[in-house]
């Protein structure tokens, strides 16, 4: 309804309705509400972009249609005189027309701008220094590689090593435990738990697993459906490889909370 008095340049009637706007919506507490501030935002809005177009300046936009014109008439071409003369082929630029336009711009730009790079210039090195730096270091890597790999060779050796007497340890206990007790299955949780470490637990299981890989020992299950373990009746590896029962292993998993 105030429309005309809100564009006009000597009223603040959008300021203050704006104002009023931004009490009235710390009350709002409805969707409704919320709508209606929406809806006032975009009337607001495209009665302040109205004002700012209808507002005056000093400065002037650049039309570029006027400034060719412009250009054309300090070249020697007046549009207008060759629309009155249909008759006379018009529109070429005459032979000094683009030196007119130098002469004109030399006054108002004396020198050429300087070049300069934005992120410093290149270098010209060549790079024969940097070729030298990778032939080091490849051959650095290739005398590390010479080195590496008899380092791990030993580390391998010390760590199957020590597998292997354990494994032959725990052989040992247990045919010293089946030796003593023929007749009385050894429960394969009785054997391999430690009650005070879990993580011994772990390793034992792992041990013996080297057991039953190589048909040293066996698992089965009793009565209750428990298994136990026994070292197998033939003690020669290569005899056992040729018997007529093939091996067979299991992934078995034990969490903490069981084994406590």
């Amino acid at each position: 309804e105030n429309r005309e008095e809100m564009l006009s340049s000597k009223s603040d009637r959008l300021t203050e309705a704006l104002e009023e706007a931004n009490k009235l919506f710390e009350k709002v507490c409805r969707a409704r509400e919320a709508a209606l501030d929406a809806q006032f935002l975009v009337l607001a809005s495209n009665l302040g972009k109205e004002k700012a177009n209808e507002l005056h300046s000093e400065m002037t936009s650049f039309d570029s249609a006027t400034f060719a014109e412009d250009l054309l008439t300090l070249m020697g071409i007046n549009r207008i005189e060759v629309e009155d003369n249909d008759g006379e082929p018009g529109g070429f630029l005459p032979h000094d027309a683009w030196q007119k336009v130098g002469e004109e711009a030399l006054k108002y730009f004396r020198r050429a701008p300087t070049f300069h790079y934005m992120l410093g210039s290149f270098k010209s090195d060549p790079p024969v220094a940097k070729q030298r730096i990778e032939r080091q270091k490849k051959a650095s890597r290739g005398e590390a590689k010479q080195i590496m790999p008899a380092q791990l060779k030993k580390m391998e050796e010390s760590h199957e090593e020590a597998t292997e007497k354990e494994v032959e340890r725990i052989l040992g206990i247990l045919q010293t435990l089946f030796e003593n007790d023929p007749d009385t299955p050894i429960s394969f949780f009785d054997f391999v738990i430690d009650p005070n470490s879990f993580a011994r637990t772990v390793e034992n299981m792992f041990h013996v697993s080297f057991l039953i890989r190589d048909g040293l020992a066996e698992i089965r299950l009793d009565d209750d459906k428990l298994p136990i373990i026994e070292p197998t009746k033939s003690r020669n590896i290569g005899e056992d490889n040729q018997g007529p029962g093939p091996r067979k292993q299991v992934v078995m998993s034990l969490t903490q909370e069981e084994w406590k």
